[in-house]
C-alpha cells in the first residue's frame, strides 16, 4: 500500500531518499550541462567526420544503457540503423557479461560503449575487437575507471560520465534517474557532429532548460494536487500499469518507465505503442486484473489479504506520426471496461525537449512510488 501521507512531508521523504534518488531527478538538467561540457572537452565538438557511419551499435550494462540505446534508436530514425549489442553470460555480473560484434561490423560503422560501472572487462574486449576491425569507437564511462583505461587513445575517444558528489556507491549510480542523461548527453552531441540527428550546444542548454522547468513542478516540495508525478504515483498505487504511448519519442520514454517502475519501486508495468498496445493489452482489461474482477465476492474478508492489482492504462503522448491518433480509441477501451487513465503530453518544443519531460515526470513517479511504498529498499 502507498503511504500517501507521505508523499505531502517534504522531510519525511528527505529522510526516507537514503539513496538520493530525488536529489537525482532533481539534477538532471545540470547534469546534462556538465555531460555537455564533458563532450566538448574531449574533443567531440571538435570533430570532423569524413561522413555518416553506416550503421550505429550501442554497448553497455543496466537500465541506463538500454534506455540510451533505444532513445538514440527513435532519433535516429532513417538516419542509420542502430542495434544494441546484447550481453550474454552466466550471471548479470559485470565480470560474467560478454558482447559481440556482429560478422558484417567494421570501418564504417560506429561503436558506442556506454556503462555507469566501467569495470566490465566483456566491454573493454569488445572495443578491443571494434579496433582490429577499423570500427570508430566512443565510449561513456566512469573517469579512471578500466573500461576508460583500455579505450582512451589507442582504441578510441573516452568522455567521462558526469557524475554528483552525492553519488556515494555503484548502485546508487545506477540507479540513479540522473545517469541517463550522463550517458546519452554525450552522445547527442557526438550524433549532431556526424549528422545522424540535431541536438547542438543550443538545443542541449534548451533539454537542461526543460527538465529544470519539470524538477520545479515535480519536486518534493510541490503539493500532489499540482504535482504531476506525485499525481501520477498516487494514480498508480496498487495497479499494474499499462503503459500506453503514442509517438516516436513517447515510446522509449513509455519503456524506460516500466523499466524504473520495476528497478526502482520494485513494480511490474506493461509497454506498449499504440495502436498495438489496444489487441495487445485489450485482454487484461476484461479478465482478473480488470477494474470490476470478482464483483460477487464483495463481502469477503479484504483486511487479513493482500490489495489484488487492478489495470490502470497510462497514456504518454507525444506528436503522433502524420498527425493521425489512436488516443480516442485508447480512451474508450479503457472506459468502457470501467479502467482508469492517468494521461501525461509534454508542452510543445523539439523532439528532444518533449521527450525530456516525459522522462523527467515519470522518473520522479517512480522515485515518489519507490519512497512511500513501504518494504520498497531506498
Amino acid at each position: 500500500m502507498l503511504d500517501e501521507s507521505l508523499l505531502d512531508d517534504p522531510e519525511a521523504l528527505a529522510r526516507a531518499d537514503r539513496r538520493g534518488l530525488l536529489r537525482g531527478a532533481a539534477e538532471a538538467g545540470a547534469r546534462v550541462r556538465t555531460a555537455a561540457r564533458h563532450a566538448a572537452e574531449a574533443g567531440i565538438a571538435a570533430l570532423n567526420p569524413e561522413g555518416r557511419p553506416r550503421a550505429v551499435l550501442i554497448a553497455g550494462s543496466g537500465t541506463a544503457a538500454t534506455g540510451v540505446a533505444d532513445l538514440i534508436g527513435a532519433l535516429a530514425g532513417a538516419g542509420a540503423p542502430v542495434t544494441r549489442l546484447h550481453p550474454t553470460g552466466v550471471a548479470p555480473a559485470a565480470g560474467a557479461l560478454r558482447w559481440a560484434l556482429p560478422g558484417w561490423a567494421g570501418s564504417l560503422d560506429l561503436l558506442l560503449v556506454v556503462t555507469t560501472d566501467g569495470s566490465e572487462p566483456g566491454l573493454a574486449l569488445l572495443a578491443e575487437q571494434a579496433y582490429r576491425r577499423g570500427c570508430t569507437v566512443v565510449s561513456v564511462a566512469p573517469q579512471r575507471s578500466p573500461l576508460a583505461e583500455a579505450v582512451d587513445g589507442t582504441h578510441g575517444l573516452v568522455v567521462p560520465m558526469a557524475t554528483a558528489p552525492h553519488e556515494l556507491d555503484e548502485e546508487t549510480l545506477a540507479a540513479g534517474p540522473g545517469s541517463l542523461w550522463a550517458l546519452f548527453t554525450p552522445l547527442l552531441a557526438l550524433l549532431d557532429r556526424v549528422g545522424l540527428l540535431e541536438a547542438p550546444p543550443e538545443t542541449l542548454a534548451r533539454v537542461a532548460d526543460r527538465l529544470d522547468r519539470a524538477a520545479e513542478r515535480c519536486g518534493p516540495a510541490i503539493a500532489t494536487y499540482s504535482n504531476p508525478a506525485k499525481t501520477l504515483a498516487a494514480e498508480l498505487a496498487d495497479t499494474l500499469p499499462l503503459i500506453w504511448t503514442e509517438g516516436p519519442g513517447a515510446a522509449p520514454a513509455g519503456r524506460r518507465f516500466a523499466a524504473v517502475l520495476a528497478e526502482l519501486a520494485g513494480r511490474p508495468a506493461l509497454a506498449a505503442e499504440l495502436p498495438e498496445a489496444l489487441p495487445a493489452h485489450g485482454v487484461l482489461l476484461v479478465g482478473g486484473l480488470a477494474a470490476g474482477a470478482d464483483p460477487d465476492d464483495f463481502f469477503r474478508d479484504r483486511v487479513a489479504e493482500a490489495q489484488a492489482l487492478r489495470a490502470r492504462v497510462v497514456l504518454l503522448r507525444d506528436r503522433p506520426t502524420g498527425g493521425l491518433t489512436a488516443a480516442p480509441a485508447a480512451r474508450e477501451l479503457a472506459l468502457s471496461h470501467d479502467t482508469a487513465i492517468s494521461e501525461l503530453e509534454p508542452e510543445d518544443g523539439t523532439d528532444l525537449e518533449s521527450i525530456a519531460e516525459l522522462l523527467a515526470v515519470t522518473d520522479f513517479a517512480a522515485v515518489y512510488l519507490a519512497l512511500a511504498t513501504p518494504d520498497t529498499p531506498t
